[in-house]
């Protein structure tokens, strides 16, 4: 199949946990949903355009189109569908889809189920060498936004892009500020348990924010084979030496030429998933038509800048989200914007309102669900303001039982 161009088709995968309809318990029964029309369990069940599959657990199931798309517009509809379906389907059993990037009082030590039928020897590899019982495993949920590249110029080009914009998704996207009961204090508790889930083989993520690469070779090369080394102790049959358990925050798909964003929250229903990943794949396309030319915001220039100074940014806007304070003037100026000082939602808002700007009228599709982030902040701090300074668990139950709601009927949670 000859490779797509750079944004040429889009990608979409979202995650839901499966809870109970009238406790939100964590509900493992995936396998009840993955059947095909002789009533076998599957890894992947095909609907049209979509499909439904499975992921390291038994409570979480993953929507995805199972081919590029030449725009996102429509697929939020599609999605929707998909949700409302597998919601008839578990409503027999009691249970329903719940959204956003964690699941908020579930003990995964104690609840965790992994998933059992197929490719079950790669789940079971990862829980021998990394103790999936976590909730950097058993508790995240997210969405993988997959771009893709032709060669290696797109290549080169599009990871710098990308590589720029990733500390930036929680101020846009953060949606898990509560875990274990309570607040964490972060706005993106799963970005934070996901910065250090595969600490034992630090190869395998290295900081998250991806260093620079020029091709695919440099990729494969620089990246790839030592983190195959690095795990084959662990690992002697091989089972993980696949390019998908590279678990940085962008990371290029070469069987599919594709590079997949992995750093964002759910949200709380299909339309805002993907008006943040218009947003994002928006940014990063005028990075990328800004990395063509020389000059301050070309290539060499953003693949120049420090990965520890973009690690930082993103630690700081996992806790903070739109309120984290973005000074750098040399970074501004990278993403197009003026040099004075702002906070990342400001950032968003101007990167948004730049591309609505270029974009014939009416406003695009997204406006409406954009609007709700931008004006009343990302989920994660509706969620908090709704659930007050105390965040009661019985509050949490209302907030939670409301957000599953929001999934089912596809609108926002103004909070």
């Amino acid at each position: 199949m000859k490779p797509r161009r750079a944004f040429s088709g889009y990608g979409v995968e979202l995650e839901y946990m499966i809870v109970d309809r009238l406790t939100l318990a964590v509900r493992p029964m995936a396998d009840a949903l993955l059947r095909d029309a002789r009533g076998r369990v599957v890894n992947e069940l095909p609907r049209g355009r979509l499909g439904w599959s499975n992921e390291l657990t038994a409570h979480l199931v993953e929507i995805k189109n199972l081919g590029p798309a030449p725009d996102l517009a429509p697929l939020a509809a599609d999605f929707q569908a998909e949700v409302r379906a597998i919601n008839r389907r578990l409503e027999s059993s009691g249970a329903r889809l719940m959204p956003t990037g964690m699941h908020p009082w579930m003990d995964p030590a104690r609840e965790c189920r992994l998933w059992s039928h197929g490719h079950a020897d790669i789940y079971r590899a990862y829980d021998r060498i990394f103790g999936c019982r976590q909730q950097g495993f058993a508790n995240i949920q997210s969405v993988h936004l997959n771009l893709p590249f032709a060669d290696d110029a797109e290549f080169a080009r599009l990871h710098a892009a990308v590589r720029l914009l990733l500390p930036l998704l929680p101020a846009l996207a953060a949606s898990s500020p509560i875990a274990r009961g309570s607040a964490t204090g972060q706005m993106d508790s799963r970005l934070d348990a996901y910065l250090t889930h595969q600490a034992r083989v630090p190869a395998t993520q290295g900081r998250v924010i991806p260093d620079t690469v020029s091709s695919q070779a440099e990729y494969r090369e620089g990246v790839l084979e030592p983190m195959y080394r690095a795990i084959a102790p662990l690992d002697p049959e091989g089972t993980l030496r696949h390019e998908w358990l590279n678990a940085r925050g962008a990371i290029p798909r070469f069987e599919r030429m594709a590079l997949e964003i992995r750093l964002l929250d759910m949200q709380e229903h299909p339309g805002a998933d993907l008006a943040v990943a218009a947003a994002v794949a928006a940014a990063a396309h005028r990075l990328y038509r800004a990395g063509e030319g020389g000059g301050g915001a070309g290539l060499a220039a953003q693949q120049a800048w420090p990965t520890e100074t973009l690690a930082a940014l993103l630690r700081a806007c996992l806790r903070d989200a739109d309120e984290t304070p973005v000074e750098d003037p040399a970074y501004l100026g990278l993403l197009g914007l003026p040099a004075a000082p702002c906070r990342a939602g400001e950032v968003w808002r101007r990167l948004i309102e730049d591309g609505w700007a270029r974009e014939p009228a009416p406003r695009p599709a997204w406006s409406e669900a954009l609007g709700v982030i931008l004006e009343r902040g990302p989920l994660a701090r509706r969620i908090l303001r709704a659930a007050g300074p105390q965040c009661p668990r019985a509050r949490q139950e209302e907030i939670y039982r409301s957000l599953c709601d929001c999934l089912d009927r596809g609108c926002p949670f103004e909070g």
